[in-house]
C-alpha cells in the first residue's frame, strides 16, 4: 500500500511538471521550425510527433562540451529502447548552421548513435527554431572567412511528448541513468497516442 502511495505521488508530481509547462503564463518551449535532416531532406516540427522528442542543441566543432553531452544522449537513447521500445526520435539541432551541412552534422552523428536525427538550416531558420526553445546561442562578433570559434549555448535536452508540447528539461546535473528513467516514467504516464514503429 505504500509503495503504491509513493509510486502515485511521483507520478502526480511528474504530470504536474508536465502541465506546468503549457500553464497560463508559462513561457512555451517548441513550435513550428523548418530544417532539413542530415540526408538534406526537408524536416519540420510535425514529423516530431507520433513519439517522444528528446531534442538537442549544440553544434559539429564543439571540443568537448557536445561529445559529452552526444554520449550521454547515447546512453539514454539505448536504457530508454530498452525499457520501453521505439517511442522516442532523438534529436540534434545545429547552432551553427555556417559550419554545420547537413553532409557534416551525418558524419558527426555517426560517432554517437544511428538513431541521432540531425537537423541544420540557415541562420535565420536556426535562430528561430532556438528562439522557439528557448535557447541562447552566440557566435563571436566580427569573425573573418575561415576563422575557427566556438558557439556558445544552452546546454539542456529538451523532452517533448507525442503531441509536440514541452514536458521537461533534461540538464547537465543528470547521469543518463537518471535522464533515462525521467524519460521513461514519462511515457509511462502518457496515455495518448504512441507510434511504437
Amino acid at each position: 500500500m505504500i509503495l503504491y502511495f509513493r509510486f502515485e505521488k511521483a507520478r502526480i508530481e511528474r504530470n504536474r511538471i508536465a502541465e506546468a509547462a503549457k500553464g497560463v503564463g508559462k513561457p512555451k518551449v517548441g513550435g513550428k521550425f523548418d530544417l532539413v535532416n542530415q540526408d538534406g531532406q526537408p524536416y519540420t516540427d510535425g514529423d516530431m510527433e507520433g513519439k517522444f522528442a528528446l531534442v538537442y542543441f549544440g553544434f559539429t566543432n564543439c571540443p568537448d562540451i557536445c561529445p559529452e553531452e552526444l554520449d550521454k544522449m547515447a546512453e539514454m537513447i539505448d536504457l530508454v529502447q530498452a525499457t520501453s521500445g521505439n517511442v522516442m526520435r532523438p534529436i540534434f539541432i545545429t547552432c551553427d548552421p555556417a559550419r554545420d551541412t547537413p553532409a557534416v552534422v551525418k558524419s558527426y552523428l555517426k560517432e554517437f548513435h544511428p538513431a541521432l536525427i540531425g537537423l541544420t538550416g540557415t541562420w535565420e531558420q536556426i535562430k528561430s527554431v532556438c528562439k522557439a526553445y528557448r535557447v541562447y546561442f552566440s557566435t563571436p562578433p566580427g569573425l573573418k572567412p575561415g576563422q575557427d570559434y566556438l558557439v556558445d549555448h544552452s546546454i539542456y535536452f529538451y523532452l517533448m511528448d507525442p503531441e509536440g508540447d514541452f514536458v521537461e528539461a533534461i540538464g547537465r546535473q543528470h547521469s543518463p541513468q537518471q535522464a533515462a528513467k525521467i524519460i521513461t516514467d514519462h511515457i509511462g504516464d502518457w496515455r495518448g497516442k504512441l507510434d511504437r514503429g
